[in-house]
């Protein structure tokens, strides 16, 4: 039999975290690392802007100001530091390249890209540990799902014939609702390309597909209030993502964005520019729309995440399990900042320690690291119920 590559250790953490931008989802995470770390830089548009976000988030003096490009980044990095990525998606791929020649670590919440994927042999080769989908969604959610499936693989088994439902639904909303039904807690235009984007879940057994995927919304109830939800993205590989038994046949599985009661009529014109328009004009829209309803310093955020499992076996034996997490943001932080920084910041403090091997890594891998994640997060402040029940 050939042999297999060893795997090579990771490289040891420096103690110097490098955190890249200082946008909606830069919060209370980014302390929790001044803490745990020797070293942190806030790298910004500008050295003035980010000493500013240092000064806003209370970490004057505990974490040095930089201004970001990144030959500029790339000059300071030294074996072992983390980079921590709160860029747009589409920036993380030169962000990892740079990474793998300087033998540092990776961090991002994002969901993995194939421009990172292709990078990734090259980074276990080197050592290099790439931790991604570690924020709220994807990230808490995942954690959800994968506590969720192994409490029901205990009471059912996994060898058990089943049929499973299983939802996944998150959304940053106003915590008053306004008119538009909606506050922007991330870029427009990455609000309005989602919607442009195709969705693939499954749905009464069988994949299905929906072009525009607002066009599917539907109402959903979570703990009593009234919501509405539309699939996201391609829901179909975390059937195997997740762990799902293969015996177990999901009837649905959909994992989509939540929205207050009355967004899809508030949200009408939208979504006829979104029909119409082309990338011009839905870069214009997404500018328009900042202007309209910009986010002030008074405004606050609500984030809900609601995870649900069902699974009936053929004898009726049936058990469903519910996770909620429902956060509204205070003058010092928003939830979704909250949320998104603190998970983040902790799969930071396992690359600092060593507890993560080299090549990928998400947040939630198995469920015994999701209860230990989950276990961590409400420690720090990430609360979240759960309710589970065997019939």
């Amino acid at each position: 039999m050939p042999e297999t590559a060893a795997v090579p250790a990771a490289v040891p953490a420096s103690g110097t975290v490098h955190w890249i931008g200082a946008g909606l989802s830069t919060g209370s995470g980014l302390a929790a690392l001044c803490d745990a770390a020797d070293r942190v830089r806030l790298w910004h548009r500008t050295e003035e802007r980010a000493a500013q976000s240092l000064g806003a988030l209370g970490l004057a003096g505990r974490a040095e100001p930089r201004a970001y490009t990144l030959p500029a980044l790339t000059a300071e990095l030294a074996p072992g530091d983390v980079v921590v990525s709160m860029l747009p998606a589409p920036e993380h791929a030169p962000l990892l390249a740079a990474c793998v020649t300087r033998k540092a670590h990776f961090a991002c919440s994002s969901y993995v890209s194939e421009a990172v994927l292709d990078q990734v042999p090259a980074a276990t080769a080197a050592g290099i540990v790439v931790l991604t989908e570690a924020g709220l969604d994807p990230g808490i959610d995942h954690l959800f799902a994968h506590s969720l499936i192994a409490r029901a693989r205990e009471e059912i088994g996994a060898d058990t014939a089943a049929e499973v439902g299983l939802t996944s639904y998150c959304g940053g909303i106003p915590a008053v609702p306004n008119d538009f039904k909606y506050r922007f807690s991330w870029a427009p235009a990455g609000v309005l390309n989602a919607l442009r984007s195709p969705a693939r879940y499954i749905e009464g057994g069988a994949e299905t597909t929906a072009l525009r995927p607002w066009e599917v919304t539907r109402p959903h109830v979570v703990d009593g209030e009234p919501f509405e939800v539309y699939p996201n993205r391609d829901s179909i590989p975390f059937v195997d993502q997740y762990g799902l038994p293969s015996a177990w046949k999901p009837q649905t599985f959909i994992r989509g964005t939540l929205r207050l009661d009355g967004w899809l009529d508030a949200w009408q014109p939208v979504f006829e520019e979104l029909r119409h328009g082309d990338d011009q004009r839905i870069t214009a829209l997404a500018q328009e729309l900042a202007t309209r309803y910009p986010t002030t310093d008074a405004d606050r955020d609500r984030v809900v995440l609601a995870v649900s499992l069902d699974v009936r076996d053929g004898t009726g034996r049936a058990w469903s399990g519910r996770y909620l997490l429902d956060m509204r943001g205070d003058a010092e932080e928003s939830a979704m900042a909250r949320c998104v920084s603190r998970t983040l910041a902790l799969g930071v403090r396992r690359i600092l320690g060593g507890g993560l091997p080299p090549g990928l890594n998400r947040a939630a891998e198995t469920a015994a690291r999701s209860e230990e994640w989950l276990t961590e997060l409400a420690a720090n402040g990430i609360d979240f119920t759960l309710q589970a029940r065997c019939t």
